[in-house]
């Protein structure tokens, strides 16, 4: 699950960290720009706050940026805890990114939001033809 694999991903990390940035692979719209103002917001964020959760209209979206230090909270605890849960249990320490830049909440998770996704954006989603061939 989405969980088990931020594990993971967040145990495979070596060396000094400063922070981690944790992007969903379901979220095709994402580019560079996106990621530098993410980066950017978090050097800015409020004294006191180690995450930083992009939000459009008020809702949370993705990817999310946090200390080093929140990581290794997430890695000591049970191994259902990621930074989803880690962040409903320290709502102080998290800082809102607020923008009305779409692309951090859109994600395609189903049939329905591919369909959405093409119709909103005029992008088809297809697998490449060598995958497609080999199913």
């Amino acid at each position: 699950g989405q969980v088990s694999s931020q594990r993971l991903g967040l145990q495979a990390l070596s060396g000094k960290l400063d922070a981690v940035l944790v992007a969903l692979a379901d979220q095709p719209l994402i580019n560079e720009q996106d990621i530098t103002a993410l980066i950017g917001a978090y050097k800015k964020r409020p004294a006191g706050t180690s995450v930083l959760v992009p939000t459009v209209a008020g809702e949370p979206g993705n990817p999310v940026i946090f200390s080093a230090q929140v990581r290794e909270e997430i890695l000591a605890g049970d191994a259902n805890v990621g930074c989803r849960h880690w962040r409903a249990v320290h709502p102080d320490a998290v800082a809102p990114f607020a923008t009305d830049n779409r692309r951090y909440r859109l994600d395609v998770d189903t049939l329905e939001d591919i369909e959405r996704f093409e119709r909103d954006t005029g992008h088809a989603l297809r697998w490449p033809a060598a995958l497609a061939a080999a199913s």
